[in-house]
């Protein structure tokens, strides 16, 4: 009878030191919430975080405005990382953050199409060879606040709208390209130029005058838990060299 109590209290003793460990490492992850057009460039950006700090990372992937909309709901996300200043502001303004937003990069806007046959250009999706052009929703996501100013700017718009395939974001929006189910499309230069798509369709880039100035920022979020200082530490790696060298492979301009 004793042996049986001591083996169930080192039993215990044993379960609640390894279920304090599993929550200390699970504590330890940091929980990044990512813009989808920095879907692929967080992937390498994180890989090189960790590699330098032992750091890592989970990545919480949706349209700048949709994570938004979570993050004030009580999400627990560490960082937000957003595909413009206006949400990340909205954010500061509201109380959810612990620092003032900043830039960290600057997007470009492609012209996408899955289809080998179809060369894009702007003139193409006036034409009856385009039935659908696939954009992200301007609601929530900026990339596709920037389609739709490139579109009026060329003064086909309204030649145009009937044509436009709203994805929920760019990851959506890539889908409906990817799987032909929009014959062109608008994108983030991030996509076209990372591994998991090179070389996959034809794809040309939007001049910058024809749209706002992408301006992506980073924020830290109001600290839930010890996670603080990793926070920090990828905020501050982020303006890093090392981490503005992979951006800038991924067709974004870095501040220098």
């Amino acid at each position: 009878m004793w042996y049986s109590v001591q083996k169930i209290i080192v039993f215990s003793i044993i379960s609640s030191i390894l279920s304090t460990s599993c929550k200390q490492k699970h504590s330890d992850k940091l929980t990044i919430a990512v813009a989808s057009n920095m879907q692929f460039t967080m992937k390498e950006l994180s890989r090189e975080f960790t590699n330098q700090t032992g750091i890592t990372c989970d990545l919480i992937i949706s349209s700048s405005g949709k994570l938004t909309a979570q993050i004030k709901e009580g999400a627990p996300f560490d960082v937000f990382v957003s595909a413009d200043m206006k949400y990340p502001n909205e954010l500061f303004t509201s109380g959810h953050t612990t620092t003032k937003p900043q830039v960290y990069a600057y997007g470009k806007l492609v012209l996408w199409s899955g289809v080998d046959d179809i060369k894009p250009s702007i003139d193409i999706l006036t034409t009856s060879e385009i039935s659908h052009i696939a954009i992200a929703n301007p609601k929530t996501a900026p990339y596709g606040i920037a389609a739709i100013e490139v579109l009026k700017h060329h003064g086909i718009y309204e030649n145009v709208k009937k044509k436009l395939v709203f994805g929920e974001s760019i990851s959506q929006t890539n889908q409906f390209i990817t799987s032909k189910s929009a014959e062109i499309g608008f994108t983030s230069k991030s996509i076209v130029l990372s591994p998991q798509i090179h070389g996959k369709g034809n794809w040309i880039t939007i001049q910058e005058t024809d749209y706002t100035t992408i301006s992506q920022g980073i924020v830290i979020l109001n600290p839930k838990n010890i996670k603080q200082q990793h926070a920090e530490a990828f905020h501050d790696f982020l303006f890093s060299n090392s981490a503005k060298n992979i951006l800038e492979t991924f067709g974004y301009s870095a501040k220098r």
